[in-house]
């Protein structure tokens, strides 16, 4: 039967063609024999994962006298995606030392398999298949130390049933828009178990829940919508470079806060009709109102405080036009 009818059509369309081919033939898989190792050294670790059932071999060849890998094979027990991300895995590790593999992600992991940097290599909710290569890589890194497998956790793990660590959570809920925890679970298996990282009340606590890293980049997600808006109206910030509208509203808001006040008290107003450029300067066109529009300073002392305030508030080269 083809992987196609295996997978289904539409989801085989959602795999990079970099993981289609090591699904297919993996580059990096098979084992190191002590035979091989001569002086150097050999360490195999196996790391499982429960909440999937995958399991995975890992092989480093160390040259002891720098800790360099020089070699790294692969077993792999499970699904297409695991064997694609344990052959990454594998080849990432290869001519690094032990403390650069250890800074190796399963995020790295489904990066390096992308065809475009921008879309995801996997489909979503396989996305837990790449986070075995993290484990693997620190049960291989305690052996080779001598060391508990804990006390390399650089991660913070908030599902510790899927072990999907915080940093793999919030990259995923990004990237992919996600909204609510059902999703986050399709995605990467957390809280799908036992349910503690979900909220508080459940029968383990913890730190930070999966509530706490939707709301996180939710926010985070609307100040860079906010920074983003800011900047296409502002330019780079300085008046001559925002457009019309960023213009007029950095006008609107001295005006307001600075010059109707004073006006409303005597029963006046000011309104902005037009901004334009004219030569060196721009001009701002203004028209008066109530008894703004009968006073005998109205083209004088007062035009001349807004023009002032106008320039120095917003440092430019500006005059102001009553029409």
């Amino acid at each position: 039967m083809a992987r196609n009818d295996l997978i289904g059509g539409a989801l085989w369309e959602e795999y990079s063609q970099e993981v289609q081919r090591r699904m297919d033939n993996p580059v990096n898989m098979g084992e190191i024999t002590e035979a091989e190792a001569g002086d150097e050294r050999l360490v195999i670790a196996d790391f499982g994962a429960e909440s999937c059932g995958d399991a995975v071999r890992l092989y480093w060849l160390i040259d002891p006298k720098n800790d360099t890998i020089k070699k790294s094979k692969f077993k792999s027990f499970g699904c297409g995606t695991a064997i694609a991300s344990s052959d990454m895995m594998a080849e990432l590790c290869m001519g690094k030392s032990v403390d650069d593999a250890l800074k190796i992600t399963n995020i790295d992991v489904e990066k390096a398999l992308r065809d475009d940097p921008d879309i995801p290599a996997v489909p979503g909710q396989k996305m837990h298949c790449s986070v075995m290569a993290y484990d693997v890589i620190k049960k291989a890194a305690s052996i080779y130390k001598g060391v508990d497998m804990e006390s390399l956790e650089s991660e913070f793990i908030i599902c510790e049933c899927a072990r999907v660590s915080q940093d793999s959570l919030m990259e995923v809920i990004r990237i992919n828009h996600l909204s609510t925890v059902e999703e986050i679970t399709a995605y990467t298996k957390a809280g799908g178990f036992c349910k503690s990282c979900i909220k508080p009340g459940g029968h383990e606590k913890k730190d930070v829940y999966l509530v706490d890293l939707l709301e996180q980049v939710k926010s985070q997600l609307e100040a860079e919508a906010k920074s983003r808006r800011i900047i296409e109206a502002k330019g780079d910030g300085t008046f001559e470079s925002m457009g019309l509208v960023g213009k007029i509203k950095a006008v609107e808001s001295i005006l307001e806060e600075y010059i109707r006040p004073t006006l409303k008290a005597d029963g006046g107003d000011v309104e902005l009709i037009d901004i334009k450029p004219e030569g060196d300067h721009f001009e701002v066109c203004i028209k008066y109102k109530g008894e703004c529009m009968s006073c005998s300073m109205n083209t004088t002392t007062t035009l001349a405080g807004i023009e002032d305030m106008l320039k120095f508030k917003l440092k430019a080269n500006l005059r102001v036009m009553v029409v």
